[in-house]
């Protein structure tokens, strides 16, 4: 379940990475370029950090497929996006969830500091997207108001609370994930969002 929730997150941030090149009107080269580092440049980054090198991707050809799969469905649907804009969103967010467990595990296994592992985890769910807004010439959306990246952060904690109980691995995956994913849900619904700082 865990291994088809990452598969899951990596198309719906790669679809979302597509629409958006889409959006700012690049050629296929560049929509399949922005859709690629949305679905795997958080991870990317993470795996360089901590020297785990070829970084995952290039491991696993599923994630390439994956990805150019995300491409090719965002360019088929992209004129219905409107009707499908709601399952892109739980996707995005079951993925939100997934890319930072996996990023909390990727520190743990690497023996680092639980402060790090946060924000490896937070890193790998959030930059991805980082990348994508840069390059189409954007301020990214993880840092204007939207609550994205302190749900990560939040999870991050709730799963180190959670680990000093002991709790069984597939239990604290879930309950970490839900919380990541709930907060998420209720963030967007009642527009939750940090102040941003007024420069007068």
């Amino acid at each position: 379940m865990f291994h088809l929730l990452d598969i899951i997150g990596t198309m719906a941030f790669a679809m979302s990475g597509a629409l958006t090149a889409m959006h700012k009107k690049l050629d296929p080269f560049g929509v399949f370029i922005i859709a690629f580092v949305t679905a795997v440049g958080g991870g990317t980054l993470r795996d360089v950090l901590i020297g785990r090198t070829p970084v995952g991707w290039m491991c696993d050809m599923q994630y390439v497929y994956v990805i150019i799969l995300g491409y090719f469905l965002a360019i088929i649907f992209r004129k219905s996006f409107d009707k499908l804009r709601t399952s892109l969103f739980l996707f995005d967010t079951i993925g939100l969830g997934v890319f930072t467990l996996i990023g909390l595990e990727r520190g743990i296994l690497t023996g680092l500091h639980p402060a790090i592992c946060i924000a490896l985890g937070t890193m790998t769910a959030c930059f991805g997207g980082v990348i994508r807004d840069i390059l189409c010439n954007e301020i990214p959306n993880v840092f204007r108001e939207e609550i994205y990246a302190t749900i990560c952060i939040l999870g991050g904690i709730v799963f180190f609370g959670l680990r000093k109980l002991n709790l069984d691995d597939d239990i604290l995956y879930l309950v970490t994930s839900l919380v990541i994913i709930i907060i998420r849900l209720l963030a967007v619904k009642y527009k939750w969002n940090l102040k941003a700082f007024d420069h007068k």
